[in-house]
């Protein structure tokens, strides 16, 4: 079974070659001071941020649990359907956790957004551009004017950017009640590695650091990730690579089934469909190899959603999203 169901990547992210040289100088005896300073100064100069903007920990779920605990009292306001972590976390240490409902087309109103931020005045709001499930991005002015409604209403804007690299980039003020969250997991293929990022300002860095451990990344983790960083030519090939094969992954559902299934323009690494005919042909997909994302929530009941592969296993999946349309175009000239 070929697994499209968590929005991984299907490539690596470095060639073996480069991993055992990496392997074999790690010095595993020491701690990992440097290791960590190294791969911050890393990360922030492929951005173009400073070091002091930027932490990292163990996976971007670390950081939605840390500004579930270190930023003030009150509830979190977020979307649903996103991701699920969001109340997850809430939950942990019971921060009441409140949602805006999408749109039968799974967009969300700005304007609804906004009636709720006066309404609760949250701690927070966090969502994640571009959206997931959904896929969508939404505009920068979109988020300017939550980010200042919510500074406002005193309160922190978290936009957590998950997806951002396969999206279209775009520059947020950095500002103390900003707080973006981005992680290795995608776009940068080391999900197994677990590194997360956060950026913000100095001061809020600080504030959500005050609950850090001393040695949040491991030393061979650190330095895989450095080594990918340190080389802008490697990043920018592999960003190349990932978004070839969503622009593919697309095609396969837009060109052959967006006629009798939505198909939502996706700026991530998956592609979300639904209607009366979404499960059908998602089972059909399952039943042939492919496991992509079913929904057991309510609203989503009618939805699947499916993760990039390799251009072989796209070109494979293609040809069983051929073979259910002409299934289903047989059965609906047979009716006829």
């Amino acid at each position: 079974m070929i697994r499209i169901n968590k929005n991984e990547s299907p490539i690596p992210a470095l060639n073996p070659e480069i991993l055992t040289d990496i392997i074999t100088k790690a010095e595993f005896n020491f701690y990992p001071d440097e290791e960590y300073d190294a791969f911050i100064n890393a990360y922030a100069n492929y951005y173009q941020l400073s070091p002091t903007q930027v932490s990292a920990a163990n996976g971007s779920d670390e950081w939605i649990q840390k500004c579930m605990i270190a930023l003030p009292e009150g509830p979190v306001l977020t979307l649903n359907p996103d991701f699920f972590m969001y109340t997850a976390y809430a939950n942990q240490i019971n921060r009441p956790i409140h949602y805006v409902d999408a749109e039968d087309d799974y967009t969300f109103s700005l304007s609804k957004i906004k009636k709720e931020i006066n309404r609760l005045k949250p701690a927070f709001f966090i969502m994640s551009v571009p959206h997931n499930p959904s896929g969508i991005q939404y505009s920068k002015a979109f988020l300017d004017e939550i980010g200042d409604l919510m500074k406002a209403v005193g309160g922190y804007f978290i936009i957590d950017e998950a997806y951002l690299d396969f999206g279209d980039a775009y520059q947020i003020e950095h500002q103390d009640h900003i707080i973006q969250i981005r992680t290795l997991s995608k776009a940068f293929a080391i999900a197994g590695l677990r590194v997360g990022m956060v950026i913000s300002t100095e001061k809020t860095i600080q504030q959500l650091n005050r609950i850090a451990h001393p040695y949040p990344l491991n030393t061979l983790t650190l330095n895989i990730a450095t080594a990918l960083f340190s080389d802008k030519q490697l990043v920018n090939q592999l960003l190349q690579r990932q978004r070839a094969l969503c622009e593919k992954l697309r095609n396969i559902f837009e060109k052959n089934v967006s006629d009798i299934i939505h198909v939502i323009p996706s700026k991530t690494n998956f592609v979300l469909t639904y209607g009366d005919y979404a499960n059908d042909l998602g089972q059909y997909i399952n039943d042939h190899g492919f496991l992509p994302r079913f929904y057991n929530e309510e609203n989503m009941k009618q939805t699947v959603r499916y993760s990039i592969a390799t251009e072989s296993q796209l070109d494979e999946l293609e040809q069983i999203v051929l073979e259910w349309r002409k299934e289903y175009d047989l059965s609906k000239s047979k009716s006829n």
